[in-house]
């Protein structure tokens, strides 16, 4: 059964009503997730202006109460990264398909959202690739000056080498005419990244 705009709507609205109780908060008070939220439904409605329902909602999902699971409850290296993530994911999908089926969205539309969100079928379904193609044009966009005040040179780049390998052509496209806009010491770095 199809999601209806009214129920994209209403998930919307309990989407950002659960991010603003972040409490991690920007310079201007704004909760983190929050805006990351509505950076990812701007960036979407740019690289994908048709993008079908399941998307929308898995694009503003993508940090549903992310603080909720803290990175320091888990060991410090690199396995300890991945089970964060992992549980991340499945705390996204899970707290997503709750929200929709409140909505009245069917259990396949909640369960389509959930994998989006969990990236199964990444680099197969065009959905979950659009997904993660907005994913990493955020990060291009909005944080990547933030991480790199906090990292070396070596590790920047490489970050910025799996960033792109995540991508689709149409993402590095995206990318690649963003980049104009970022500060002149970020297209060095990016430029570097893909010298090689």
């Amino acid at each position: 059964m199809p999601i209806t705009d009214k129920q994209v709507n209403a998930v919307l609205e309990d989407i950002d009503r659960a991010n603003h109780q972040d409490p991690n908060l920007t310079g201007d008070g704004t909760p983190s997730e929050y805006l990351y939220a509505q950076r990812m439904t701007e960036q979407l409605a740019s690289f994908v202006p048709d993008a079908e329902p399941a998307l929308q909602i898995a694009a503003r999902a993508q940090h549903i109460e992310r603080w909720v699971i803290p990175r320091s409850d888990y060991p410090m290296d690199r396995s300890g990264y991945k089970r964060w993530r992992t549980e991340l994911g499945r705390h996204h999908a899970e707290r997503a398909r709750q929200i929709m089926l409140a909505h009245g969205c069917d259990e396949d539309s909640g369960q389509q959202v959930a994998d989006m969100l969990q990236k199964k079928r990444l680099k197969l379904d065009p959905q979950v690739q659009a997904l993660e193609d907005v994913i990493c044009l955020v990060f291009i966009r909005h944080y990547l000056e933030e991480f790199a005040a906090k990292h070396e040179e070596p590790k920047l780049i490489d970050i910025i080498r799996k960033t792109w390998k995540k991508m689709s052509p149409k993402g590095h496209e995206a990318a690649l005419a963003g980049a104009g806009d970022l500060p002149e010491h970020l297209q060095a770095l990016i430029g570097k990244a893909l010298a090689d």
